[in-house]
């Protein structure tokens, strides 16, 4: 049995932008599970799998960026680090600064971070500035910040060590599957997901490691869809916090993924979020935060619309643990059925025969 240490001491170490002097901040991300969805693959005709990001150490895709980019600042001797962040950036920032003994910063919009993440940087020891505004708001004081002080940016926007790192998910997906996808679905907020994924199968591809390339299927949340409407949206709206981002900083590369691999950007409501959401819980026993389930939606949308073609092979991202966004796992309600501890009448609550 083969022991991973995380992806800068994993095999995938060759095509990170690390030297021989790099030290490995890590938490052991990477090598997520890649699950069958035997329930999806029976509602669309095409064999759909699950890439289970949430997984990672700190329940986000985000780790395989972060553990590069924090791990080449303490190389340069940097002792901050700061990021924006709509939840999932900041925790991952706070915990791989954490471990690397740095200082870490994270600026959030006021009132627009789930509690689980905010949690997780609080415990992790980050320096949280909330601020009146967007995500969008929090991006441009980090940036101005970086440019002006010594303290390093560790967002993906211009950081080709995040994306380097996010890239191993298309190594590690070919890796178990024997080749590429026909079709990767996976949400879409800020474009550096879609942008790194891309990047990673074509690397792949040019290395003669996979004979195919897959074409990528982006969706976003109706109110916070710039992508599909092509330009920025000043105050998006979606119920999915994790994409609720209206002027997206790796706009170039979400648009070349989605040209150069065939593929699309669309658009999905709050409802057919959540719907997909509920679904991957009832059915897959995957507990994903809701943004994540984007991706389901978006397949099953085109699925229902006649676009979607059958017996294709398909992966789904799912970039975040549901454990993020407990508000949201709640807001159907949770009526439980109240008894006495007499085992008589458990049974009856349980409807169980006499």
């Amino acid at each position: 049995m083969t022991t991973w240490h995380g992806l800068i001491d994993s095999p995938y170490r060759r095509w990170l932008p690390v030297t021989d002097e790099t030290p490995s901040i890590s938490l052991n991300e990477g090598n997520t599970p890649l699950l069958r969805s035997a329930h999806l693959s029976g509602l669309t005709g095409c064999e759909v799998w699950l890439k289970v990001e949430g997984a990672n150490p700190t329940g986000s895709f985000k780790d395989r960026g972060m553990t590069v980019a924090i791990s080449r600042a303490a190389e340069a001797g940097a002792q901050a680090v700061i990021c924006a962040s709509t939840g999932n950036t900041s925790a991952s920032a706070a915990a791989y600064a954490a471990r690397a003994g740095l200082t870490a910063a994270v600026l959030v919009p006021r009132g627009g971070v789930p509690l689980g993440k905010l949690s997780q940087s609080v415990r992790y020891g980050a320096e949280i500035i909330e601020i009146d505004g967007t995500f969008d708001d929090c991006l441009r004081v980090a940036r101005e910040l970086a440019a002006h002080h010594p303290i390093a940016l560790v967002n993906s926007v211009n950081n080709e060590l995040r994306l380097a790192g996010q890239r191993t998910v298309a190594y590690e997906i070919v890796d178990a599957l024997g080749r590429a996808p026909d079709v990767h679905c996976l949400p879409v907020g800020n474009g550096g997901n879609i942008t790194a994924v891309w990047g990673g199968y074509r690397e792949y591809h040019e290395a003669g490691l996979s004979d195919t390339l897959p074409r990528l299927w982006g969706f976003q949340a109706a109110g916070a869809a710039p992508f599909v409407h092509g330009g920025p949206i000043a105050a998006p709206v979606t119920a999915a916090t994790a994409i609720n981002i209206g002027h997206p900083a790796t706009w170039d590369g979400a648009i070349a993924a989605r040209d150069e691999s065939g593929g699309l950007i669309g658009a999905v409501s709050d409802e057919q979020i959540f719907a997909a959401y509920r679904m991957l819980a009832r059915r897959d026993g995957v507990f994903a935060e809701p943004a994540s389930a984007a991706g389901v939606a978006g397949l099953l949308d085109r699925h229902a619309k006649g676009e979607l073609e059958p017996g294709l092979r398909v992966v789904i991202t799912l970039s975040g643990n549901g454990l993020k966004d407990l508000d949201a796992s709640m807001r159907d309600g949770y009526t439980p059925t109240e008894t006495s501890s007499a085992t008589a009448d458990v049974a009856r609550a349980l409807r169980l025969a006499a």
